[in-house]
């Protein structure tokens, strides 16, 4: 086909459609934006940004609306009705693209930040959740892990509540290593036959300052909880077992809820079933200070804020090492995809075919 030819005329809105969705990558839609007026009007009046962000996150179904912290002026709008829904598109175009560029462009990292509460704790203090957030099973010579309280019926689940480093983060994986008693005879484990994860945001009567650390009743009467993952099988093992997600997920609201789900190891003293827990961790790509959430009640909506759009606002990455090339490169794909976004650019370069981040692929 002849590169002059616009082929949105030719083939009919439905089959274009369908041919730009299939591009998946946020740069190739913001690109696709900039070849012409023709293509720009398409692109946002169809909301292929936003449909890429909803195919990515499906947990974006339950946005209101978006909303920026700064106004723009684009050559697109000059030469556009000036209309309120134009004008909303427009916003839609720029939030969502720049979300999906700064999902898949931010390194992972630690994104715990506070240990809430636990659904029970056998000794409280020592043997509280805030010792799940320490690397090591023992911190000198004290055992350093939380413990459930002991159980006649193995099948009593327990349940651990964890706030993130921001109110919107990209989870990719947890990992959890279960504790061992060495001080007990047989060095036995106190795993979980399973664990299942929750992800949401407290209702908005609940005073987190007055919940007990120590224990918690039913999660459902404090929290809404937006994502529900598959249940994974824990290995009765003295290790950091690592539960990746199958697709990465957008945690709304920023509380992560772990339940441990079954019982597997008795104590020999008392005869009661525990389960003891010496770390957690979780990975993934805290969008915070860039973007937020107001979360709408009672209907559980909330709007998407994009709070700011430079590159000093951009989370910080993963303290492992980049070279300057490599930062050199990120902030160069940075600014061409926000002058995109605004529909600023005519001479669309390949921005993104030089050293793309590996992670790139958890989103195909």
């Amino acid at each position: 086909m002849d590169p002059s030819v616009d082929f949105v005329p030719i083939l009919g809105l439905d089959m274009s459609f369908k041919i730009l969705l299939s591009l998946g990558d946020p740069c190739d839609i913001a690109r696709a934006s900039c070849v012409s007026r023709s293509w720009h009007g398409f692109v946002v009046s169809n909301g292929l940004s936003k449909q890429l962000c909803l195919g990515m996150f499906p947990q974006l179904s339950g946005v209101d609306h978006v909303t920026e912290s700064c106004s723009f002026k684009t050559e697109a709008e000059t030469g556009s009705s000036n209309t309120k829904e134009w004008d909303v598109l427009e916003r839609e175009h720029r939030v969502y693209g720049f979300l999906s560029h700064c999902c898949r462009s931010i390194v992972d990292r630690e994104c715990i930040s506070d240990a809430i509460s636990a659904s029970s704790t056998d000794n409280f203090p020592e043997e509280g959740i805030n010792n799940t957030l320490e690397m090591r099973d023992r911190v000198g010579r004290i055992a350093s892990y939380w413990s459930s309280e002991g159980q006649k019926k193995p099948a009593v689940p327990e349940t651990l509540i964890y706030k993130l480093v921001g109110d919107l983060c990209v989870i990719t994986e947890i990992d959890i290593q279960p504790f061992q008693a060495y001080f007990q005879t047989g060095l036995p484990i106190y795993s979980a036959k399973s664990v299942r994860f929750r992800m949401g945001y407290p209702k908005a009567s609940v005073d987190l300052d007055s919940v007990d650390q120590s224990c918690h009743d039913s999660t459902n009467d404090k929290f809404v909880w937006t994502y529900t993952s598959p249940e994974f099988p824990m290995a009765q093992e003295n290790c950091l077992q690592k539960f990746k997600f199958p697709k990465p997920v957008l945690c709304i609201g920023g509380f992560l809820l772990v339940e441990l789900l079954g019982r597997v190891q008795r104590q020999e003293m008392d005869g009661l079933f525990y389960i003891c827990v010496s770390h957690v961790r979780v990975l993934g790509r805290p969008l915070s200070p860039t973007f937020g959430v107001d979360i709408i009640e009672p209907s559980g909506k909330f709007v998407l804020k994009a709070l700011s759009y430079t590159k000093e606002s951009l989370p910080e990455s993963s303290p492992r090492r980049i070279s300057s090339l490599e930062l050199q490169r990120r902030v160069r794909n940075l600014e061409h995809i926000l002058n995109m976004l605004r529909g600023n650019v005519r001479d669309v370069e390949d921005i993104w075919d030089e050293g793309q981040d590996d992670s790139d692929e958890e989103f195909a």
